[in-house]
């Protein structure tokens, strides 16, 4: 930026001169691409993150059926907590939470790591077995080598 004194010679106090150099009137948009770049990055970082909450590790098994049904998803984790799609629930809240937000389901999904004591998952199964709900458990097929052998 400049500043003239005594009208910088061109003809008087409010005098402009097309070319003189006066005030830059475009956006700098550097710095805008820079946030945006990074944020992109940030977004590509986590997005893998956010499919479930926390990690489970799901037993395997030789044989399984592959299902496409949009069911709710019940989650048991290796600490014991208890997920419905995502979301914290109580044990004993778990059919009427299930009722309340899938109104037409008479099935579920269960997902158990396989490292949790099973005490939990079976606490699982018989409220969703007493609440009239088919319970599904979520597997992960072997990766067999040559005759079946791992």
């Amino acid at each position: 930026m400049s500043i003239t004194v005594n009208g910088g010679g061109g003809g008087g106090l409010g005098s402009r001169r097309r070319g003189s150099s006066g005030t830059l009137s475009e956006i700098n948009v550097t710095p805008f691409v820079d946030v945006v770049l990074v944020l992109l990055i940030i977004f590509m970082l986590t997005a893998h993150v956010m499919e479930f909450g926390i990690e489970i590790d799901v037993p395997k098994v030789t044989t399984g059926q592959q299902t496409s049904k949009e069911l709710p998803v019940v989650t048991v984790s290796k600490d014991g907590l208890t997920e419905l799609n995502g979301k914290p629930v109580n044990i004993h809240d778990l059919a009427d939470t299930i009722h309340r937000n899938f109104t037409h389901t008479d099935a579920v999904y269960l997902r158990a790591d396989k490292d949790v004591v099973w005490d939990i998952p079976v606490q699982v199964m018989s409220v969703l077995g007493q609440a009239k709900f088919q319970v599904n458990v979520v597997t992960e097929p072997l990766e067999e080598g040559p005759r079946g052998v791992k």
